[in-house]
């Protein structure tokens, strides 16, 4: 049974990034919201974003909402990234996706982690 999962990591503080609200969007066809999700204590979502049925071949696309995060730690500026997307596509849909995100207040970073 394949699974969308993720995490994120805050490199300015070297912690988890709690609190931060996730998006996902199917892209195929017309755009659709798959699900939504905001990071517990670990960074992480406390379950799956998709998994099963809910995850076939395709493209998809993860939102995350960086600049709302960087206002809730105590940022005095405006945060230079509001939202963070991440476009991949799925092409075994039994696989599991592990899509990490490492922020920064002037940067991201990601891959496919395991």
């Amino acid at each position: 049974m394949g699974r969308l999962t993720t995490h994120v990591l805050d490199l300015a503080s070297g912690r988890p990034a709690a609190g931060v609200r996730i998006e996902v969007y199917r892209l195929d066809g017309d755009e659709q919201r798959m699900a939504a999700t905001t990071t517990n204590d670990d960074g992480r979502a406390d379950a799956p974003l998709l998994e099963g049925a809910d995850l076939t071949a395709g493209t998809y696309e993860l939102r995350f909402a960086a600049g709302d995060y960087r206002r809730a730690q105590g940022a005095t500026r405006t945060p230079f990234y509001d939202i963070v997307p991440v476009r991949f596509t799925v092409a075994d849909a039994d696989a599991h996706y592990h899509i990490p995100l490492l922020l920064a207040p002037h940067g991201y970073s990601t891959y496919r982690g395991s």
